[in-house]
């Protein structure tokens, strides 16, 4: 439930012609996935409120509305209704009252209805097709309104018209800008909030703490997911599984039960915190979008995109012997203290159950390369056999590189789009070589249970540092 009646809100009707990016304008400004976006024209057929919320304090509220279809007929009839301009605001109420249960304007009538209601107007254009005279029908009949305006031009395709629509906008609207719903950085969200304030002093107030509330938002966002990240490394540090093998029995069929339960939790756990991370930016829906996600979890165990994702072979022998000398093989190092030698090559861990989680003799015996198996007498009779925590110099850069990209691409994406998220690029190009031997020193701390909560502190706080600094890059 929202704290505010909704009467005292800023509100703000999203008119223009169908297909022209208003859906996309109100699920940027409202921060919500669900708002539905079609290449269809039209597919808009009735107003619905999307209210921008924080901590359930409703900030302000966006009206998705359908595209005006007959705006020509409609400025006829006003003209032919009102003779003078104070008369304008009122001629356009009896449009309503009197078309509202025609069909012919339907769409206009719920257009305008949220409008002479007392919502300010955000008129959206398409920066990518040429101004047109035949679009001043409308833009007249919302200056008729009397309500404070802007317009924006969403380049959907291009800016090549951007100049010309900004000339003939200039006419009818107190603020024309250039609005990209999907590339429109958090920044410039923000200054549309603040130039509408400056549009209607009644609103001027709530949108300046609109402002004030996305802003301390957008910070804890930054801190939580630093804190979400810095727990997912810390169970890869720590993550190991075990099971007794009665005596006499096999080993290598627990052993294989223990790996793909290793697998699996460890790729359960990253799966729960991009979650997180997700829900923190509010994306609620991002799962059911068209195209979904272009990031395949059991991915996390291809080591042949391991230096993708974590460390390349010279920044990983850097790092491992600034820690002292951290063993692994397969797409991790092994670091020999006296002679700084680099061994292991590039292993693939991917087959067996559906392709994805390995499962075959050869990439069992691999298993060293992730982690460290243990075997311990059981006084009962028989063994006790132990699969972790990861060994593996890269591991941890590779979960460090595929959270901060995610969060990057989570925390810069906008709700309009709904295009696949990939991640496929390098991962931590961005890391300092400084940066790199700090967090292998800590990872290995970790590792031996040395300093644990001082190290946990420590990468936290660096991670916090890089998702906020993600805003000002």
């Amino acid at each position: 439930m929202s704290r505010h009646s909704g009467q005292d809100l800023p509100h703000f009707a999203v008119v223009g012609r169908p297909n022209k990016g208003k859906s996309s304008i109100v699920a940027t400004l409202a921060r919500d996935d669900s708002v539905h976006i079609a290449a269809r024209a039209g597919s808009t057929t009735s107003t619905r409120c999307f209210p921008m919320q924080v901590d359930g304090e409703t900030l302000y509220e966006l009206i998705d509305t359908p595209g005006i279809q007959r705006a020509r007929q409609m400025l006829a009839w006003l003209h032919a209704n009102c003779a003078d301009a104070a008369g304008r605001p009122a001629a356009v109420q009896r449009f309503l009252d009197e078309h509202a249960d025609q069909e012919q304007f339907a769409d206009e009538c719920h257009a305008l209805a949220p409008i002479v209601a007392g919502a300010g107007i955000i008129y959206v254009v398409d920066g990518s097709v040429p101004f047109g005279g035949d679009y001043e029908a409308e833009m007249e009949i919302l200056r008729w309104t009397g309500r404070p305006s802007l317009a924006l031009i969403n380049p959907i395709e291009n800016s090549d018209y951007v100049q010309q629509w900004t000339a003939g906008l200039g006419q009818y609207f107190q603020t024309v800008r250039t609005f990209d719903a999907h590339r429109a950085e958090y920044r410039k969200q923000l200054d549309l909030l603040t130039l509408f304030g400056h549009l209607d002093p009644e609103w001027r107030q709530p949108l300046q703490r609109a402002v004030s509330v996305l802003e301390a938002d957008r910070l804890r966002q930054h801190q939580e997911a630093g804190e979400i990240i810095s727990t997912l490394i810390y169970e890869g540090l720590t993550y190991s599984v075990e099971q007794a093998v009665p005596e006499g029995a096999p080993e290598e069929p627990v052993r294989k039960l223990l790996f793909h339960r290793y697998q699996r939790q460890m790729i359960k756990r990253e799966r729960s915190s991009r979650e997180r991370v997700e829900e923190l930016f509010y994306y609620r829906d991002l799962h059911k979008s068209e195209q979904g996600i272009e990031f395949e979890e059991e991915d996390l165990f291809h080591q042949e995109n391991w230096y993708l994702w974590g460390l390349n072979r010279k920044q990983l022998l850097i790092a491992a012997g600034a820690a002292g000398g951290v063993a692994g093989g397969g797409a991790g190092v092994v670091v020999d203290g006296m002679t700084g030698g680099l061994l292991g090559g590039l292993a693939t861990l991917a087959g067996g159950i559906g392709g994805a989680v390995a499962s075959t003799r050869g990439v069992l015996r691999r298993s060293d390369d992730i982690a460290r198996w243990t075997v311990s007498g059981v006084p009962t009779g028989g063994t006790r056999l132990a699969f972790g925590p990861s060994r593996n110099a890269n591991f941890p850069f590779v979960l460090l590189g595929r959270a901060m990209q995610h969060h990057r691409a989570i925390s810069q994406r906008t709700h309009a789009v709904r295009e696949t998220l990939k991640l496929d690029s390098p991962a931590l190009d961005w890391l300092e070589d400084r940066e790199r031997r700090q967090l292998a020193r800590i990872f290995e701390d970790i590792r031996r249970d040395k300093r644990t909560s001082e190290r946990r502190a420590e990468l936290t706080a660096m991670l916090q540092a890089w998702c906020r600094d993600v805003d000002g890059s």
